[in-house]
């Protein structure tokens, strides 16, 4: 079985916050993406609904999504969230059944 930890996370955020909430966020992408343990990181926004943004995350296992996840900036985050939200997050945790394209 493989260690990789991976999920999608839908953040459905509250119609006059979405664009501050992608402003704010987008900044994390490529810093995430520079992590030891970041297979894939995408950040998505849905264009029939604007304010549903999908992230898409793959890391080589729990220890590397248990740092990212305690970073201060992600800590930050997850205690300012609800002023963006409309809801909490939907997060489901996945397999990744095809290898990577990444070439990081």
């Amino acid at each position: 079985m493989s260690e990789l930890q991976g999920f999608i996370l839908h953040a459905k955020t509250r119609p006059e916050k979405s664009d501050a909430f992608e402003a704010f966020f987008r900044g994390h992408v490529e810093a995430s993406r520079a992590e030891p343990g970041c297979i894939e990181y995408h950040m998505l926004r849905d264009k029939q609904d604007p304010t549903l943004f999908i992230f898409y995350e793959i890391w080589a296992s729990q220890a590397d999504l248990d740092v990212h996840s305690n970073l201060p900036h992600m800590q930050q985050f997850r205690d300012m969230r609800m002023e963006y939200l409309e809801q909490d997050f939907d997060i489901r945790d996945i397999d990744m059944l095809s290898p990577s394209s990444a070439t990081r």
